[in-house]
């Protein structure tokens, strides 16, 4: 089992990567000393695959495990279901030293972390990602959130969790299209922190694409030191952070105007990386064949590039209420060459609306 540090002061916790990990919660939870009750949150989907190893693992370390039922996807994160999350920590008798077991897909990470950060002011929370977005990504930072009609993680808080394990084994379960959409955010840490990584992407998409578990392995682990080291430089997203929203300011905007239904959320990352890439080699700041690497490799990975069919206008109103924004500016993250990145203000609307135009 590989252990990723994630090192943040008195916050520090660790990722464990590896084949069983999810069967090994009870035990590691065990050693930090938590109190007996334990909420583990998840859908009924996952539930049914993976929620009877977790729950034996936890009971076999003496938990006392509360199961708490969410709706599948982004319907998990509204304050209605936050409301009935924490009316069931109530009746079921947690405090503070409790700890919810995240068991899921980035939605049900963001919702359970959201309860975690707000009951008591705060109570213990572990990850179990089961998709490879919520893995590589959503699992690992502190990053909560529910969504807002109008904009997609409007509301939230950073709590970080006591621990995160990673099974890449589930993901040789994972639906096609759920796992595919999980590779946007695997490919966005190779274009903007790691040229390498990137590379090995390249030659070895095939490998990744029929879930070679070693392959895996190795894929997963190096976006989680990715990323970690990211969080670890600027835990609250006050600039470097930002990087990792390559791809997702332009992303977001195409889920919110079209009601988070149309695409999988790396589905409009891939889409928001094409677009801001192209937004890029436009203003100057990037080569056409840094662009062109970023379209083909995402476009192997069975991504969409283009057909977005929304009107450009009404993403660029929805990109004005970006919460990255800052005193009405939209900060854009661009690459000038495959593993770097700048952050860019005031980009002029005309050539937001210009790339938008030809994603369409």
């Amino acid at each position: 089992m590989l252990r990723i540090p994630v090192n943040l002061g008195p916050r520090s916790y660790f990722i464990l990567v590896g084949t069983g990990a999810l069967t090994q919660v009870g035990p590691e939870l065990r050693q930090l000393e938590p109190g007996r009750k334990v909420a583990l949150v998840s859908d009924a989907g996952i539930l049914g695959l993976h929620g009877g190893a977790v729950r034996h693992s936890l009971t076999e370390a003496g938990f006392e495990v509360t199961d708490i039922l969410l709706p599948d996807g982004e319907q998990a994160k509204t304050l209605d279901v936050a409301r009935a999350a924490w009316d069931r920590l109530v009746d079921a008798g947690f405090d503070r030293t409790s700890t919810i077991v995240a068991l899921g897909g980035g939605a049900v990470g963001d919702l359970a972390g959201f309860v975690a950060a707000t009951y008591m002011r705060g109570m213990n929370l572990v990850h179990l990602p089961t998709t490879l977005l919520a893995q590589v990504d959503a699992s690992i930072g502190g990053k909560t959130a529910i969504d807002h009609p109008r904009a997609k993680n409007l509301i939230g808080a950073f709590h970080q969790p006591r621990l995160v394990l990673t099974d890449p084994a589930v993901l040789t379960s994972l639906p096609e299209r759920e796992y595919r959409s999980g590779l946007a955010e695997v490919i966005k840490h190779g274009i903007v922190l790691d040229a390498d990584y990137f590379r090995d992407l390249e030659e070895h998409l095939a490998d990744v694409l029929r879930r070679d578990l070693p392959t895996l392995e190795r894929v997963v682990a190096g976006s989680c030191r990715i990323k970690a080291s990211v969080v670890e430089r600027d835990e609250q997203e006050a600039e470097l952070r930002a990087v990792l929203n390559y791809g997702h300011t332009i992303g977001h905007a195409l889920e919110a105007v079209t009601g988070y239904k149309r695409w999988a959320h790396g589905e409009a990352i891939s889409l928001g990386i094409v677009a801001e890439a192209r937004l890029a080699e436009k203003l100057g700041v990037a080569a056409a064949e840094t662009t062109e690497r970023q379209r083909r490799l995402l476009e192997r990975a069975g991504l969409p590039v283009a057909g977005t069919g929304v009107v450009p206008n009404a993403v660029l109103e929805t990109l004005a209420r970006d919460k990255k924004a800052r005193d009405g500016r939209v900060p854009f993250v661009l690459a000038p060459e495959i593993g770097s990145f700048r952050l860019v203000f005031d980009v002029p609307q005309a050539a937001v609306l210009e790339v938008l135009d030809r994603l369409a």
